[in-house]
């Protein structure tokens, strides 16, 4: 008799989870009482079609290149070294990602940080660890809300990893409105 019970309540709790959670009733997020903000992140799925559309890109234009996705925490989400690419560009491809995404809200992209801050090639800045003043991050934002960065080393010039990086976002545009 209890082996019965159990199951069916065992039944009911798994129908009752396995039901899709609703819709947030509003964008922006709002704030909940108790301090429980909803945001949305990047999936590894789209992680991976950036960065091999980025890839995709550096390649028509002749250029081999690192991408480097980092997710709203700024961790790293998705990464592909091409071949033939020095390794100094795994590092500084991470470090581009997380300039654009950490300074998102002031400027568009690392390279616009860099040209701002009048930076040499890959100045650190001394006081936040992992940003750097060289182009080709992008930040990549879902309904105005970063939710994270795509960076590109390697294509020759900050302005072409710029572009390799904004070629792997534009690859999921569609997705991302």
């Amino acid at each position: 008799m209890k082996t019965g019970v159990f199951c069916a309540a065992l039944l009911i709790g798994s129908a009752a989870a396995a039901q899709p959670l609703p819709a947030p009733a509003s964008y922006p997020p709002v704030v909940a009482a108790k301090g429980v903000i909803a945001t949305h992140e990047l999936s590894l799925d789209m992680a991976e079609r950036i960065a091999r559309a980025g890839i995709e890109a550096c390649r028509k234009m002749g250029f081999t290149t690192t991408m480097v996705v980092v997710d709203s925490g700024g961790t790293m989400k998705a990464f592909l070294r091409d071949d033939h690419t020095g390794p100094h560009t795994i590092a500084l491809a991470q470090d581009k990602a997380y300039t654009a995404l950490t300074l998102a809200n002031r400027f568009a992209t690392s390279l616009a940080f860099a040209k701002a801050r009048g930076g040499t090639l890959g100045t650190p800045m001394p006081n936040i660890r992992g940003v750097t003043t060289v182009g080709g991050g992008v930040p990549i934002k879902y309904r105005g809300e970063t939710i994270g960065a795509v960076a590109s080393s390697g294509a020759v010039g900050a302005d072409k990893d710029e572009l390799c990086s904004q070629a792997g976002i534009d690859a999921v545009a569609a997705d991302l409105k």
